[in-house]
């Protein structure tokens, strides 16, 4: 049976729609199998995340990864995962995946675990992980906090990134925000000793709140004296040109679990 904190989840992210490629549809087709799995979760009878991502008029079994579920009570074997021992970096909200295939190609001595709910995106980001040869990326699929919750043990990541999260402007929806104490106390608690926990936003008063409550929790240390300089690692993505090109301030939070 499903926790009862899944039962009444109140999402941090806009399930979207988009069709697939002939492309898209190809890599989901022979690469989902070797590089993804789908988040355990209990809206679903059969624990499956449902196909939020896919076009009106393709079915779920024709477009949604979710052949391959985990087992919703077991921990994740990373070393498994990847084949091998290595730090690892969760992604949360990878969109079309260019900047983690980035970002994994120039860093081949970490593994990268992205999380994504968007269909296409994670079609993308496999089809650029078989283009550049990337052997340090897998894919999930589904809500980033049920897997961190539920499937990653305390003390596991090197990393986490949530770059450009939905920021959820009206008020009322603030408790929806991925950056907020429950939640970055439970990021926090999966990362080792020193590990990075690094957000990006282009809207201001979301930083604000962002600054305010990671400097609040206990167990991390900012880096910087508020926000951090753009770091060369950090891609530039879509929604940081949208966000440039409309006139907002990009900014970077970047702190340690003590």
């Amino acid at each position: 049976m499903a926790p009862p904190d899944r039962l009444a989840r109140v999402r941090t992210f806009h399930p979207r729609r988009g069709r697939l490629s002939g492309r898209h549809l190809d890599a989901l087709d022979r690469l989902w199998p070797r590089y993804g799995f789908t988040i355990p979760t209990g809206d679903t009878p059969d624990g499956r995340t449902p196909n939020e991502g896919a076009s009106a008029g393709n079915t779920p079994d024709e477009n949604a990864p979710a052949r391959d579920t985990l087992d919703g009570g077991a921990p994740i074997d990373l070393v498994a995962l990847f084949g091998r021992r290595a730090p690892v970096v969760l992604e949360i909200g990878s969109g079309m995946g260019d900047a983690t295939a980035t970002m994994a190609s120039a860093d081949p001595d970490r593994d990268y675990l992205a999380v994504e709910v968007h269909t296409p995106g994670i079609a993308n980001l496999l089809a650029l992980t078989e283009r550049h040869g990337l052997t340090n990326v897998r894919i999930a699929r589904g809500d980033a906090l049920d897997l961190v919750r539920y499937l990653l043990p305390p003390d596991t990541l090197d990393a986490v990134h949530a770059f450009f999260p939905d920021p959820w402007p009206k008020p009322r929806h603030h408790k929806r925000r991925l950056i907020q104490p429950s939640h970055v106390a439970l990021l926090r608690s999966r990362l080792v000793s020193g590990g990075t926990l690094h957000c990006a936003t282009d809207w201001a008063e979301y930083a604000e709140s962002m600054l305010g409550t990671l400097n609040a929790d206990p167990g991390l240390v900012n880096r910087y004296a508020d926000y951090a300089p753009r770091p060369a690692y950090r891609p530039v993505t879509k929604f940081e040109r949208r966000g440039t090109v409309a006139g907002r301030p990009i900014l970077d939070l970047i702190f340690h679990r003590r």
